[in-house]
């Protein structure tokens, strides 16, 4: 059987709470503004530490010079196109958040808002073809699926909250009692002495530094396998920046150093680039997703092959309801699916309550803070430590867990 008509075999696992009406309405629909309510003290990074906005990273925008050496050179203008957050209220007090991202907030307060008031927000799957179906005409990617992503996420929050559970207990609980987790950035020797065993590099260079730029990325391997030592695992962030001749020729330099995968090596809709990458290249596993949205996009990932393992982002796939799906296909066809930034963005939820979902990402605070800032981290994050260094779990508070000040 074909993997497309395999696509027609999967189903979803039922949700016992969605079957009785919560007697609940949903009343009002706002972005705001949030901060967790523990602050980390202020502190200027250590000289040389590493940073996506203030240092170089391999992206789509390396082959033009005036736009080469920050991320920030091509980003919006700061404040401009944010991502944001969701306030969802209710007749009865309950209050839900949800993060969505770039560009989706406009989407959310004058078009979602007017079709979601008055309705029940224990009826997730409905809630949400009705915000698919009103954008498919002028969306269906990007910015409307942002939006969607964080409407769909307060609602869980308040689901979990009506209910007085953690969202992973509504998802069927515990698959795991902890999730391994792995370290993304270039500030190895902080991440290895804190304990990591797995480390995303983020590649400086693409096509356009030549053989240099090649002879650099490997070095920065060699110094994560050196830190690491033989037995840890080193993944690569390409950030949509290479070609498929550069992928080949960079697995081929680098397979003496056992790299796990390589990421976002081509551009998101490059399928059939994907496709040929993974069947050809035997050293290493290709990652995509996470500027991939929705179902029917990991179904175009799948019908070309295009990926050893998936990485949705919760914020922007299409909320924690489109992840289930996605996760859904991937499991029937044993992909294993590892969200884009989920220890951050509470996709450790999906993550603790999927056997397919083995690990989660999170970031270290830069070196050069003071003892607390990482203190902190640990207590946020509930981080323990065991054979595969560091682990996380989600908040066990109601919802999302989320601990935030509105403003």
């Amino acid at each position: 059987m074909r993997r497309r008509d395999l696509l027609s075999l999967i189903t979803l696992p039922a949700l016992s709470w969605a079957q009785e009406k919560s007697k609940l309405k949903i009343t009002g629909i706002r972005l705001v503004n949030v901060k967790p309510r523990k602050q980390p003290p202020a502190y200027t990074p250590a000289a040389g530490a590493w940073s996506t906005q203030y240092v170089e990273v391999a992206n789509p925008m390396s082959i033009y010079p005036e736009f080469k050496a920050r991320r920030e050179l091509f980003f919006p203008n700061p404040g401009k196109v944010p991502s944001f957050t969701v306030e969802i209220t209710t007749d009865k007090g309950i209050t839900g958040y949800g993060n969505g991202g770039p560009g989706g907030g406009p989407v959310v307060v004058d078009h979602l808002a007017k079709l979601l008031l008055g309705r029940d927000p224990f009826d997730i799957e409905r809630n949400w073809d009705i915000c698919w179906r009103s954008t498919m005409n002028y969306g269906r990617m990007g910015v409307t699926m942002n939006a969607i992503s964080g409407v769909d996420n307060a609602l869980w929050d308040i689901v979990g909250k009506a209910l007085n559970v953690p969202v992973y207990k509504l998802l069927g609980g515990e698959a795991k009692d902890r999730i391994p987790t792995y370290c993304t950035g270039n500030d190895i020797e902080q991440h290895v002495e804190f304990g990591y065993t797995k480390l995303k590099l983020a590649i400086p260079h693409g096509p356009a530094d030549g053989r240099a730029g090649m002879k650099a990325n490997l070095a920065l391997v060699e110094r994560a396998r050196k830190a690491l030592g033989p037995d840890g695992e080193i993944m690569l962030d390409c950030w949509m920046a290479w070609t498929e001749r550069y992928t080949i020729e960079m697995a081929e330099m680098m397979a003496s150093q056992r790299v796990y995968w390589m990421e976002e090596v081509l551009q998101p809709h490059d399928y059939a680039g994907f496709g040929r990458l993974n069947a050809q290249i035997k050293s290493t596993r290709i990652a995509t997703g996470e500027h991939e949205y929705g179902r029917y996009g990991f179904r175009y990932l799948l019908e070309h092959n295009g990926a050893a393992i998936w990485q949705p982002d919760i914020n922007w796939c299409g909320g924690l309801t489109e992840l289930r799906r996605i996760g859904a296909m991937a499991a029937a066809h044993d992909i294993p699916v590892i969200p884009h930034g989920g220890g951050l963005n509470g996709a450790a939820h999906f993550t603790l309550s999927q056997i397919n979902a083995p690990w989660s990402e999170l970031f270290l605070p830069a070196p050069g803070g003071p003892k607390e800032v990482y203190q902190m981290f640990e207590e946020t994050y509930n981080i323990s430590r065991g054979p595969e260094g560091i682990y996380m779990r989600p908040p066990e508070r109601p919802g999302f867990g989320w601990d935030y000040v509105v403003s």
